[in-house]
């Protein structure tokens, strides 16, 4: 019997005992029935599809394990020399940084196999307590001969008349470096965001970033703020010596880890070259004692820029939306990523649209020739924060809650990365996932290791202008200074949620392009297709205006080439008046484009049928597996 069964008026009569009791049984009925619809209510509010369930293997983070630097010591004469005066240093970030930038190097702990090539970098300092007697000698001859040295945080061994000052004061209070204007080699950086390189936020204290100021220092490459040399130049008979202040390998790292603590200008959405100009003044240096440097360049096909668009999937009109952007991108012969969150569970955040109304949209997706990328399952606020997981989470089982923006339940690092990839490809057979960003950009300490042991290659997950960089990167353990892990960065450079709205920002967009094309880079657009009015005109609109000087492709593409270029080994050795290149490719890589030194053109290859096109000093290799040759010859308008 319910309660609307019994008369009105024994609800209301007097305070029997047995009454009093039938009450309470009553109350308790009510609670536990309200318990089991409440249940049953969240059981029904997470979608299965019926017959699935995976993934049945289990994912291992395997133990990290240092970087060995002895993997870099291999390379002809040609290459630049890193003399390393300490392993116990940040020369990973150092070793990331040139492939980024393409300059051929190779590592060595012995400065007589260093001095044999015409650039050497010391790295990470240069004393009398990490180098012997007989090798500060050989060093202090060295530029005499026509050598060029670099030196970092040069402390002593009486070198301090070579590199061209008189003491070197240390501090942790210094923010920035500013290049002098007037230098050959720093005149070309005439953008102001390229003038001054922030390094440091001396607000974080004890994290602040150390440097050296060198001290009577005459026409110094560049400044700190307190008016002491951040970069010493100075001419030693036919060769130069350089000095830098700054620790290059932990700047680099400072951008690559995202631990940038306020040194960058922007969050997102602006120009912020600062690791690019460091390596570019590196490049330019190797280039200037070099003279039959070659270099790879950032991007394929010879382009200037290279875009990614890509598009987060995060709100369930969105999925619809993404249909039309793909057809305009299919229509236009670009294409794009689509970072799918596989949303089966109605949480805080949105209701389900991952099912099987919405496999219809992201089978079109692919259709259209677009990647399908994970965004992971439950698009939590605290994803950089939860805990990594047993590596056995496995749909439907795994059912991440997200009850608010503080509190999502049930939700584990790994078990976002493995089911939400499982899940994709279950449903788009003979598709592999390999590329991730996490929702909101939340980027936990563990993501690299996490994503490698998960299947995927290729991430997406922070911004360029907190990277300090507009070039790509490989991700270190951790997000720290001694392992290297597989996993490749892709950062985000313009987004759609600042203020004003995308489609009233086109113009400073392409200015922002526009600066990166200029020294070449990587170009990431992120675009949430939740309307399809402005945005939509938006991405239009930008594409015809870089169509003619950009490379456009997915983030699995970007990444092949990019993977592949980071393992090509270019040797270079002099023939007569000509030189001969050899080009060593690990694996397969197409549209490897090669910046050659002054005056010089490809004349023949090996193999005959090796495809090639040159112009305005560069080449580009249509297709490179395993190995070639060029052969390189004076222009014959060049004196």
């Amino acid at each position: 019997m319910t309660t609307s069964d019994r008369p009105e008026e024994s609800l209301h009569a007097g305070p029997k005992p047995h009454r009093k009791l039938l009450a309470l049984i009553l109350i308790v009925l009510a609670a536990a029935l309200g318990y089991f619809l409440w249940k049953d209510l969240r059981g029904r509010s997470i979608y299965r599809f019926e017959g699935v369930s995976g993934p049945q293997e289990t994912s291992t983070v395997m133990p990290a394990l240092p970087a060995r630097w002895q993997e870099y010591e291999q390379g002809g004469t040609g290459r630049l020399a890193l003399l390393l005066t300490d392993p116990d240093s940040a020369w990973l970030g150092l070793v990331h940084g040139l492939q980024s930038i393409g300059v051929p190097f190779c590592v060595t702990r012995d400065y007589r196999d260093a001095l044999r090539h015409r650039v050497v970098l010391v790295y990470p300092t240069v004393s009398g307590r990490v180098l012997g007697a007989d090798a500060l000698k050989a060093l202090a001859k060295f530029p005499s001969t026509g050598g060029t040295l670099i030196g970092t945080n040069v402390e002593g061994g009486g070198l301090n008349e070579l590199f061209g000052f008189s003491e070197a004061k240390a501090s942790r209070t210094r923010r920035e470096v500013v290049l002098d204007s007037l230098h050959p080699l720093t005149k070309p950086y005439a953008d102001s965001r390229e003038r001054t390189i922030p390094f440091s936020n001396p607000k974080s204290g004890a994290d602040a970033t150390g440097s050296l100021g060198y001290l009577g220092a005459q026409a110094p490459l560049a400044r700190f703020e307190d008016g002491s040399a951040a970069i010493t130049a100075r001419r030693v008979g036919d060769g130069h010596a350089y000095a830098l202040g700054i620790d290059p390998g932990f700047v680099l790292l400072t951008g690559y880890n995202n631990r940038e603590q306020g040194v960058a200008r922007a969050y997102a959405n602006e120009y912020e070259p600062a690791l690019d100009v460091l390596l570019r003044l590196l490049r330019d240096i190797y280039r200037e004692g070099e003279p039959a440097a070659v270099t790879l360049g950032p991007v394929p096909g010879g382009k200037s820029l290279a875009t990614l668009l890509t598009h987060d999937i995060d709100y369930g009109i969105s999925l619809t939306n993404a249909v039309l952007y793909a057809e305009y991108e299919a229509a236009a012969q670009v294409s794009a990523t689509y970072f799918i969150q596989t949303k089966y569970v109605r949480d805080w955040n949105d209701d389900v649209f991952f099912n099987d109304a919405g496999l219809v949209p992201l089978r079109r997706l692919r259709e259209l020739g677009m990647e399908v990328a994970s965004h992971s399952v439950a698009h939590s606020l605290i994803f950089n924060r939860m805990a990594l997981g047993s590596g056995d989470e496995r749909y439907p089982e795994y059912r991440p809650f997200v009850r608010d923006a503080q509190r999502t339940e049930n939700a584990t690092m790994l078990g976002e990365l493995r089911v939400s990839r499982f899940l994709l490809e279950h449903f788009l057979p003979g598709d592999r996932v390999v590329s991730f960003r996490p929702g909101h950009l939340r980027n936990p300490y563990a993501l690299p290791q996490a994503l490698e042991a998960t299947g995927y290659r290729f991430s997406s997950s922070v911004t360029a202008n907190n990277s300090l960089t507009h070039l790509p990167f490989r991700l270190t353990v951790g997000r720290e200074t001694t392992a290297q892990s597989a996993i490749y960065e892709f950062p985000v450079t313009i987004e759609d949620e600042a203020k004003p709205r995308l489609g009233d920002r086109l113009a400073q967009a392409l200015a922002v392009a526009d600066r990166i094309a200029r020294h070449g880079g990587l170009l990431v657009v992120l675009i949430h297709p939740d309307v399809t009015d402005h945005k939509l005109e938006f991405e239009r609109r930008f594409v015809e205006a870089i169509r003619g000087r950009s490379w456009f492709g997915t983030v699995r593409e970007f990444g092949a080439f990019w993977a592949a270029r980071d393992r090509v080994a270019v040797d270079v050795e002099r023939q007569g008046t000509g030189l001969r290149v050899v080009l060593t490719a690990a694996q397969q890589v197409g549209g490897l484009t090669l910046q050659l030194p002054a005056g010089y053109r490809v004349a023949s290859a090996q193999p005959a049928e090796l495809a090639f096109e040159q112009s305005n000093g560069q080449v580009v290799v249509k297709d490179l597996s395993g190995g070639a040759t060029l052969m390189l010859e004076r222009s014959s308008n060049v004196p």
